[in-house]
């Protein structure tokens, strides 16, 4: 696993008004996925009414087969995470919260981890349009991208708040299953990705005879 790009980059990201050029650099879809197991990464991202206003959102995240190494991060954007623990960790010797990470040791192969936190995600961009950010989600050594799935899960309250646009668009290799309340993704991919999903705030009028 490897760490996010500079921080300079995300927070361009973070305060970007549109989706264009969320995905830069390297980035392919694959349409089948490796013999090999995947690392495959799970997220789950609920957004209550508070959200709309704190931008804090709920994560429920976990990774199986992790890669076998020594030594391992997963790295958060310092000052977008709080109330980051551990709650599940399987054939990895000791795993624990550094600051904004979690410090991995031993690594031994069909590893699974699992973690909660808090995380500031959920943009007000203003008259009533909200962006949630995802990623960058990658596989990466020093010679380069390696294949890794991702599935993300965002539940949001359906009374308040409407999907407009889903960056990347949905395609081959990335697939996109939308119901009132819930939005899902999985893709199998090599490169860095990052998601941006962006709500558009209901008025009464959008209620009424619902």
């Amino acid at each position: 696993m490897a760490s996010p790009s500079g921080q300079n980059d995300l927070d361009a990201w973070f305060n970007s008004k549109s989706a264009a050029g969320v995905n830069e650099g390297s980035l392919t879809f694959l349409t089948s996925a490796p013999v090999k197991p995947l690392h495959h990464h799970q997220n789950t991202i609920r957004l209550s009414p508070d959200s709309l206003t704190t931008g804090w959102t709920a994560l429920t995240q976990c990774h199986d087969n992790l890669d076998a190494v020594p030594r391992a991060q997963i790295t958060f954007r310092e000052g977008y995470i709080r109330e980051l623990r551990v709650t599940e960790s399987r054939l990895i010797e000791q795993a624990w919260i550094q600051g904004p990470t979690v410090q991995l040791r031993e690594v031994s192969p069909g590893a699974r981890l699992c973690l909660e936190a808090q995380t500031r995600a959920l943009k007000d961009m203003g008259n009533g349009y909200y962006n949630l950010f995802n990623g960058p989600y990658m596989r990466k050594f020093l010679d380069g991208y390696y294949p890794m799935q991702v599935s993300l899960s965002i539940e949001y309250p359906a009374d308040m708040l409407g999907v407009i646009d889903v960056s990347p668009p949905e395609q081959t290799g990335f697939n996109v299953i939308q119901k009132p309340g819930r939005l899902s993704v999985s893709t199998i991919f090599e490169g860095e990705l990052r998601t941006l999903i962006q709500f558009e705030r209901k008025s009464p009028s959008d209620l009424i005879g619902k």
